[in-house]
């Protein structure tokens, strides 16, 4: 590791979200809170503002367009803004500019990319064990959650072609859903189907209530044809009795000979009044965007396990029924709310300040997103191939690590930063937590150095600049954190000798790196 390093890195200090900021509630942080929020107030706003009120707990103040900016990028796509677009954000006057960006992130076809790589976790899509998909399976049903939710199908319906379709696993994709399982009887397949549609764990449930939903999944059948690992998922056609049994609220419900089973729950599921559905899907999004559900954990919903916030999961669940189980309504009116854009820095210390969302929770990029910063920020490209099993898979270099189908397709980088291993669908299979291998990986790589030495990006950068070592050091931190330096990180650059001129490349590689060593850069915030 070269030795200029050792001494940029201590500009870390300066740039850390982190370093400092614990216990600062008494004065504004600049450039990281504001004074006034830019967006209205909500139901979701009086709901848990109120709920911090009773507990006698100090919201964090709003945050700034440059925190914000940055953290609906990283939310809704999955990517850091371009400089260009980030500075124009920063210099909008319009009040209600940052409504105008959510809509137009929500748009983009980026927005399909990342989100895809949520249900692709959820629904296990992996070709190899414990999974064993297959190549052209993933393939299809990649495809279909990626127009399900480029199309932006209604939420109801997907879940029901999920849970109803019949056919081969390459021609009706949905029916990998039932084969992404590890087990073929009804009580794994039974487990996934509350886990996924009911964010429960059906372990915990009461034994008749177990029985119960296995018997409605019992029928299936899987059938091999003359194509090499194609599968025929369907109704077992041996002749049956009438199926009479109870549902998970208790109810019972008689299916008739040669009735699906699968329909009659998907019928009681998706039945006005019960809240398991919505519940399950609106609790699993709030997730997705802060890090934790309502209730936590978001795949574990159950009587003893109540909501941290009274009346947020019902106000939730009826927009998004009423809104026909629209997924971008539900995803922009949290985005649109004062809750999602408290500061990150929290007002007080209590433990039940974090659960309550009383600020913007501070958590690490996954690891498909980090690699892509890293691209993206440096002109570069990763490439992902897995010549086991058979087909050869390739992925295009042009293609994002949020875009990899298939999560047997991997590499050591997103093995390190806990991407999700998709065997069980259980939200906690993505470890984001901080290791010290992934700190010293980022310190002292060869790959990351080789990627910043090289950088296409960064040459332009200093090429093209024509101010002083200001303005050289601005653009810089504007690629790297979508914001400008305050005075002092200034200050502490200067002093080190950065150029004003692009002499020396290996100072600005270093400034560079010593960013993305940065809290502030590895987490969203």
């Amino acid at each position: 590791m070269r030795r200029t390093l050792h001494h940029l890195c201590l500009i870390g200090v300066f740039v850390s979200l982190f370093n400092g900021l614990q216990g600062a509630e008494k004065s504004r942080i600049s450039p990281y809170e504001v004074d006034d929020f830019a967006v209205a107030s909500g139901k979701i706003d009086d709901l848990v503002f109120g709920s911090l009120r009773k507990a006698g707990l100090t919201p964090a103040r709003p945050c700034s367009d440059e925190v914000f900016v940055r953290r609906v990028f990283l939310d809704v796509l999955g990517m850091l803004p371009e400089a260009g677009e980030a500075r124009a954000f920063l210099q909008d006057k319009r009040s209600d500019k940052r409504m105008v960006l959510i809509d137009s992130l929500l748009a983009r076809d980026e927005y399909v990319d990342y989100w895809s790589m949520k249900w692709c976790d959820l629904l296990r899509v992996k070709s190899e064990f414990p999974i064993n998909l297959w190549p052209n399976a993933v393939q299809a049903y990649e495809r279909w959650i990626r127009d399900a939710l480029g199309s932006n199908m209604p939420y109801d319906r997907m879940a029901r072609e999920l849970l109803t379709s019949s056919g081969s696993n390459f021609r009706v994709p949905q029916v990998n859903f039932f084969r992404a399982v590890q087990g073929r009887g009804p009580q794994p397949v039974s487990d996934a189907v509350a886990l996924t549609f009911m964010g429960s764990r059906i372990e915990k449930w009461p034994e008749d209530r177990r029985r119960g939903i296995e018997s409605l999944f019992s029928r299936l059948k899987y059938k091999p044809t003359a194509e090499w690992k194609e599968e025929v998922v369907c109704l077992d056609p041996a002749p049956t009795g009438p199926l009479e049994t109870i549902l998970p609220d208790g109810r019972k419900v008689k299916v008739s000979p040669g009735d699906d089973p699968r329909v009659a729950f998907a019928n009681w599921l998706m039945e006005p009044g019960n809240r398991w559905f919505s519940r399950a899907a609106v609790n699993r999004t709030w997730a997705w965007v802060f890090g934790r559900g309502i209730v936590h954990e978001a795949d574990d919903i159950r009587v003893d396990n109540p909501p941290c916030v009274a009346g947020l999961l019902e106000y939730l669940e009826k927009e998004f029924v009423e809104n026909g189980y629209d997924q971008k309504k539900l995803l922009r009116l949290i985005l649109s709310s004062r809750v999602y854009q408290l500061s990150p820095v929290p007002s007080c210390d209590d433990p039940r300040a974090e659960a309550m969302f009383a600020s913007y929770p501070v958590r690490r990029l996954e690891a498909e997103v980090l690699q892509d910063a890293l691209c993206q920020l440096t002109g570069t490209v990763e490439g992902y191939d897995s010549p086991i099993p058979e087909p050869f898979t390739r992925i295009p270099a042009s293609a994002r690590s949020v875009n990899l189908a298939d999560a047997s397709i991997t590499s050591s980088f997103l093995e390190m930063f806990g991407r999700s291993q998709r065997d069980s669908g259980m939200l906690m299979e993505r470890n984001n937590r901080v290791s010290s291998a992934q700190r010293l990986y980022l310190l002292n790589s060869s790959q990351i150095q080789s990627k910043i030495e090289r950088s296409w990006r960064l040459k332009t950068l200093v090429r093209d600049h024509r101010g002083g070592v200001a303005d050289l050091v601005s653009a810089i931190w504007m690629e790297v954190l979508s914001r400008s330096p305050l005075p002092e990180e200034l200050r502490a650059v200067v002093a080190e000798g950065i150029p004003s001129k692009s002499g020396n490349k290996e100072m600005i590689d270093d400034l560079v790196w010593a960013l993305i060593n940065s809290k502030e850069f590895l987490y969203r915030h």
